[in-house]
């Protein structure tokens, strides 16, 4: 099946880019705002990546101002929670109206298969080797007589000609990951959804391994249902995230997790509603992590002064360098390079003859963070690594 190019997700014109940023001015930028440069080089933002200084502080100001203020000072708290739901919704060009903040991916996506009006004999149709995240909500539909059809995939990318092979008239839910967690590769969002919405389904996309290092924008790619943690790519702490939800969809979806703060004017503790807010909002049912968006806020509005294709661009240009080093020092590079507009910022590899978690330990005590998956070793780089951090990383593994 043929399929086409889709976007250049270099070409996206987002409102909030007057110019794009040459790739040193935007490291050295980038990386001021980073204490963990200080003392680490990190490369491990596919797992839980370090908090921007203006970030650290937001969590710092909350936890003093809870300590000798109480709840006097909700009102603030609220309005910067609500100022993270714009960020979040300009992260990918949406209605702030189609958004929810979430505590995890995970979340966002049991939102979706518990919410879907499923019939028995209808399939949802997924990536096997994709982050168990992606996969236990969707296996727990078993018991309501959901097929859940998990496609075996090559270990360097996600093939859609798969995804298209396994798809037919039942088939109401695609998941699948923007960008993997085990091999880094980045799928075509855009050929993702014709596939979709040719069989007649909806496109969710786990987005937690791309928000924050490339650009997205929903309203030219209209895939359905999103939900990433701010807690790697996007720099913001674990436990706060978003969820994105096609309008035309919520009213298809039974709300799930629904308490106070799902209905209108949901302040009003004494009067029982009988309807919904008409916003991806009425899943935020009760309490919201106050800190958490507090300080995701902060972290998105760095992310957004610098410019997603800012960021993507300094991202892919240097992890290509990265792995063409790796290769040159015999190290046995297991992601595919050969196709820019599908590399992110991920790159596994391993060293002959060396097992992988001791090559970790030795880069932790050498000032060098990254992780073991799969059995490899896995470079995660941002926008704010620079030559610096690479000489280090050299020194630690060879």
């Amino acid at each position: 099946m043929q399929f086409s190019q889709g976007m250049n997700p270099w070409a996206l014109n987002f409102h909030h880019l007057d110019l794009l940023m040459t790739s040193d001015t935007l490291a050295a930028t980038f990386r001021q705002a980073m204490p963990v440069t200080e003392r680490w080089a990190y490369f491990d933002h596919a797992a839980v990546s370090p908090l921007p200084r203006t970030a650290a502080e937001k969590l710092q100001q909350f936890a003093v101002e809870c300590a000798t203020e109480g709840d006097t000072l909700w009102p603030k708290w609220s309005a910067g929670a609500e100022e993270c739901r714009r960020m979040s919704a300009r992260l990918i060009n949406a209605d702030p109206g189609e958004i929810a903040l979430i505590p995890s991916t995970t979340m966002g996506i049991s939102f979706i298969a518990e919410g879907w009006p499923w019939q028995p004999g209808d399939n949802v149709v997924l990536p096997a080797d994709e982050f168990p995240s992606n996969q236990y909500p969707w296996l727990n539909l078993r018991t309501r007589g959901v097929e859940v059809r998990r496609v075996e995939m090559p270990p360097t990318h996600l093939d859609l000609d798969r995804i298209n092979a396994a798809c037919d008239a039942r088939t109401k839910i695609v998941s699948l990951s923007w960008v993997g967690y085990l091999n880094g590769w980045q799928t075509n969002l855009a050929d993702a959804l014709t596939i979709a919405h040719g069989h007649g389904a909806k496109l969710f996309v786990d987005a937690i391994q791309g928000l924050g290092a490339f650009p997205l924008d929903v309203s030219a790619i209209s895939i359905d249902f999103l939900a990433a943690d701010s807690h790697k790519w996007m720099l913001g702490p674990e436990g706060a995230g978003f969820s994105y939800i096609r309008r035309e969809h919520l009213d298809t979806l039974r709300p799930i997790g629904v308490g106070w703060n799902s209905v209108p004017g949901g302040l009003d503790y004494s009067t029982i509603k009988d309807t919904w807010k008409p916003l991806a909002s009425r899943y935020e049912g009760g309490a919201l992590n106050m800190p958490g968006y507090l300080a995701m806020g902060e972290s998105l509005r760095l992310l957004l002064e610098l410019g997603p294709a800012n960021i993507g661009q300094r991202i892919v240009e240097y992890t290509t360098e990265l792995a063409a080093e790796l290769a040159a020092r015999g190290a046995i590079v297991h992601t595919r390079r050969d196709q820019p507009d599908h590399c992110s910022g991920i790159i596994t590899f391993t060293l002959p003859d060396q097992d992988p978690l001791l090559v970790r330990q030795r880069c932790l005590e050498n000032g060098v963070v990254l992780s073991v998956r799969g059995g490899r070793l896995r470079i995660a780089a941002h926008g704010y690594n620079n030559a610096d951090d690479t000489d280090r990383l050299w020194k630690a593994l060879f």
